[in-house]
């Protein structure tokens, strides 16, 4: 079972505004690799301050019956969210999901999430969609301090369409 981050990133290396905003995201129907990705997996992990920006879309987080979405924070209150699942220690959390017999997992928390899974050696795959837009600034895919990480590719698709490139790399130990 693997650990696998599935994220949209501008040319600079931003996976959302200052703000958290997602509206440079193209809206093409073209596909970007993500159902392709998301049929792979049987888990989401999202980090409190993605599933913040899921709510204020109207998304609940809720589970379906063909995953289970798990929301990690170390402030939020199961008992405020009796539909969501709410855990605080992601590195102990991943552990055990590897532990059992299933398809992957997928990591959608955001650059703290993944750095701090990153750091513990608990992703094996990173793989992105490349938007061609400059943001400038915004929530950086990998926030400071991380250490340095080699990837080796494992593939690349241009969508003509938008312009995007998907790119899969696996993380190299």
């Amino acid at each position: 079972m693997k650990a696998s981050v599935f994220v949209g990133a501008s040319v600079d290396g931003f996976i959302a505004r200052p703000d958290g905003g997602l509206d440079w995201l193209p809206e093409s129907r073209e596909p970007h690799g993500y159902d392709e990705f998301i049929a792979s997996v049987d888990t989401i992990l999202i980090g409190r301050k993605t599933f913040d920006a899921m709510k204020r879309m109207g998304n609940d987080a809720k589970s379906s019956k063909s995953i289970t979405n798990i929301v990690l924070s170390r402030t939020l209150r199961p008992e405020d969210y009796p539909r969501v699942r709410i855990e605080s220690d992601a590195e102990r959390l991943v552990a055990e999901l590897r532990a059992q017999p299933g398809k992957d997992i997928a990591i959608f928390g955001g650059g703290e999430l993944f750095r701090s899974l990153l750091a513990a050696g608990l992703v094996d795959r990173v793989e992105m969609s490349l938007i061609p837009v400059l943001l400038g600034g915004g929530i950086p895919m990998l926030p400071p301090p991380a250490g340095r990480t080699r990837l080796k590719l494992r593939g690349q698709r241009v969508y003509e369409k938008t312009g995007t490139i998907g790119l899969e790399y696996d993380i190299l130990r």
